[in-house]
């Protein structure tokens, strides 16, 4: 392995792993074999990712998380700290259920708030905003805004983080990037 990213001497980094150019992974945290991390990426403290996940370019991922094998991140997404995804729909200590591990997509440029739970077999969509707290208990919409738990959709979020508010043409425009949005069978898409 190329040692082209840093990590602190806390952290634990298993066999295997691809490792991107300008990651860091801090302290205590540890990296099970055969992940795939991108570049430029930020592990934080005492996060764990688990055998086969694979995260794109730039993930940020905060303190505490915990990232388990069936779970793929995109490039840009943000997963905030303590958040948590899982992988075993019904989870026993007795029964090993290793062969029904479910999958987890989160999309491009997706941001999953602090101490929010990710039921897997459920896809984020890209630019999706995933509130603090949040169970996710279905799929999420591409830039889809939602909260609570369950986890119900409110509204709509631009690229940049801001809420979208429609116009009677079912347009609208991010407050901070300028860039236009429409919706259209309940699915928004840049202009």
């Amino acid at each position: 392995m190329d040692v082209n990213f840093f990590a602190h001497e806390s952290a634990v980094i298993d066999p295997g792993c691809n490792i991107g150019a300008g990651t860091n992974i801090w302290h205590f945290s540890h990296i099970m074999p055969n992940c795939r991390i991108g570049e430029n990426c930020n592990i934080g403290q005492n996060v764990v990712i688990s055998p086969d996940v694979i995260l794109g370019d730039n993930v940020k991922v905060q303190n505490n998380v915990s990232i388990y094998t069936g779970v793929t991140c995109d490039d840009d997404v943000f997963l905030g700290p303590s958040m948590v995804f899982t992988n075993v729909i019904n989870p026993r200590s007795a029964v090993n259920r290793k062969s029904e591990y479910m999958k987890t997509h989160v999309g491009k440029g997706a941001s999953i708030g602090a101490n929010a739970t990710i039921v897997c077999g459920y896809d984020i969509g890209k630019f999706a905003f995933i509130g603090a707290g949040a169970v996710v208990t279905k799929h999420v919409p591409d830039y889809a805004l939602v909260v609570g738990n369950p986890a119900r959709q409110l509204g709509w979020m631009s690229e940049y983080g801001q809420r979208l508010h429609f116009d009677e043409e079912r347009k609208a425009q991010c407050s901070e990037s300028k860039e236009w949005y429409q919706i259209k069978d309940k699915q928004v898409s840049k202009i």
